[in-house]
C-alpha cells in the first residue's frame, strides 16, 4: 500500500476534535484506504477494534440500507458504554437523507465522525447549512509525484519516473496495475471514467443529452492550462454542427465535471486590485492519465501545461488558496493565498534556455511590488535565486 502520510498526519490532528472530518475527492483516489490506515493506526495506539463502527456504503451489504435512522439506530447501540468511539462512513452521500444522519450522529460528544463523499455535493447540500462551523473539510487527490516516486522500488530514475508521472496515470490502483498489466491501465481508467459519468453527473442531475456533455469534456481535456471561457467555448463547439449548445448549458456541464472532482477551476485574482474577477478562469484535470481514454496522449505534447497541472494540484497539498494571477498585463501561473493572509507567487515553464522566455518569466514577477516569495519551476536544474526570486528545479520542489 502506497503510504499517504500527508492526509493521514491531518487526521492524526484532527483526532477527537469536536469537528466532523470529511474526506471529498474523486472515485478511486483512496479516501476508503486512508480510512481504513487511520483505523489500523488507532488500534495500534491502542484503541480498541468494537470501539471503531465503519460502514462502506458501497459494500453489497450496506447497500440495501436505505433509511437513514435504521443506520443510526444500529450505531447508536453498537456504541453504548463509556469512552469514546470512532464513527467511520464511507461514501455517506448514497444512503438518502444522509444529512440528517451525520447531524443526528454528531449530537452524540462519544462519537469522533469521519466521512468520505465523492461528489461536492456533499458538501453543497443541506450538510454544509445544517454544520455551518462543526466540520473541516480534507480534499483529497491522486497520488503526488513523492507518493508516485515512493510506489517504485526498481530502482528507476527520477526523471524516468517524472516523465511517466507526465504522461500516465497517478490513481493509486492504476500504479499498481501499471506494474503488472500495464495493457489494462486505460481499461481501468475507462471503467472510473465512466462510473464517475454515468453516476455521479448524468443519473444524478437526470441530463437526457450526455452528446453535449462529451463534446465539454473533449474541449476541456484538450484546454488543461488555458483561460476558458463558456461563451467561447460554445461558439467552438457551434461551429459546424447541428446541435447548438447554449452557454448557460457549458456552464452548468463544467460545474457538474467539478461537482464530481474530474475538474478542478482555477479563479482569476487581479493582484494589483486585489480582488477576484469573475471570469476567465483555468480548469486542470485530476488525473492526466485520463487524457489517454478521452484524447490521444502524445508524450511529449503540451508539456508546459502538464506541469502547470502538476504544480497546480501540488499546491493545493500544500495548503492555501490556489488562483491564477493577472497583474496589470502580466500572467503569473499561480496565485497562493497561505495562512496568515501570506501569498507566493509561482511562474511554470518547461525551460528557460530561450532568452526570450526566460525574459518572458522573469520579468512578470519582477512586475509585483511586494515582498512576497516568488518561485519560478521548471525542468532546468541550475537552482538559484535572481533578484530575490528562486528558481528551482520541478523534480527537486516536487520531492521536497
Amino acid at each position: 500500500m502506497i503510504h499517504r502520510e500527508i492526509y493521514l498526519e491531518k487526521l492524526r490532528l484532527l483526532k477527537d476534535q469536536n469537528l466532523i472530518k470529511v474526506i471529498t475527492g474523486v472515485r478511486r483516489c483512496g479516501k476508503s484506504t486512508i480510512l481504513e490506515a487511520f483505523r489500523t493506526e488507532l488500534i495500534e495506539t491502542g484503541i480498541s477494534d468494537r470501539d471503531i463502527i465503519f460502514y462502506n456504503f458501497e459494500e453489497r451489504a450496506n447497500i440495501v440500507i436505505q433509511d437513514w435512522a435504521e443506520i443510526y439506530d444500529e450505531i447508536i447501540i453498537k456504541t453504548q458504554g463509556s469512552g469514546k468511539k470512532y464513527i467511520f462512513l464511507d461514501e455517506v452521500q448514497l444512503i438518502p437523507n444522509f444529512e440528517k444522519l451525520i447531524n443526528s450522529l454528531f449530537t452524540k460528544k462519544h462519537l469522533d465522525l469521519y466521512i468520505t463523499g465523492s461528489n461536492a455535493y456533499l458538501l453543497s447540500s443541506e450538510l454544509a447549512t445544517l454544520l455551518t462551523g462543526r466540520y473541516i473539510a480534507i480534499n483529497m487527490q491522486t497520488l503526488s509525484f513523492k507518493e508516485y516516486f515512493s510506489a517504485y522500488k526498481e530502482g528507476k530514475s527520477r526523471d524516468f519516473l517524472f516523465r511517466q508521472y507526465l504522461n500516465t496515470s497517478s490513481f493509486p490502483e492504476a500504479v499498481n496495475l501499471s506494474k503488472s498489466a500495464p495493457d489494462l491501465v486505460n481499461d481501468y481508467l475507462q471503467s472510473i471514467f465512466d462510473t464517475v459519468i454515468k453516476k455521479d453527473i448524468i443519473l444524478r442531475h437526470k441530463l437526457r443529452n450526455s452528446h453535449n456533455l462529451q463534446r465539454i469534456i473533449e474541449f476541456l481535456f484538450d484546454s488543461i492550462g488555458s483561460i476558458i471561457s463558456p461563451t467561447n467555448i460554445a461558439k467552438q463547439l457551434n461551429k459546424n454542427s447541428d446541435k447548438k449548445i447554449s452557454h448557460n448549458t457549458v456552464i452548468k456541464l463544467i460545474d457538474f465535471l467539478c461537482e464530481s472532482y474530474i475538474l478542478y477551476p482555477a479563479k482569476r485574482y487581479d493582484i494589483k486590485g486585489k480582488e477576484l474577477l469573475s471570469s476567465l478562469e483555468k480548469y486542470y484535470l485530476v488525473d492526466l492519465g485520463l487524457k489517454n481514454i478521452v484524447h490521444s496522449n502524445k508524450y511529449d505534447t503540451n508539456l508546459g501545461h502538464k506541469l502547470e497541472n502538476i504544480v497546480y494540484f501540488e499546491l493545493l497539498r500544500r495548503g492555501g488558496k490556489v488562483f491564477i494571477g493577472k497583474n496589470q498585463d502580466k500572467e503569473i501561473d499561480f496565485v497562493v493565498q497561505k495562512a496568515g493572509n501570506n501569498i507566493e507567487y509561482y511562474q511554470v515553464a518547461f525551460t528557460l534556455s530561450s532568452e526570450k522566455t526566460f525574459a518572458r518569466e522573469i520579468s512578470a514577477l519582477k512586475n509585483i511590488n511586494d515582498a512576497y516569495p516568488k518561485f519560478i519551476l521548471s525542468m532546468d536544474y541550475d537552482n538559484t535565486v535572481i533578484d530575490g526570486i528562486k528558481k528551482l528545479n520541478i523534480i527537486d520542489w516536487l520531492l521536497e
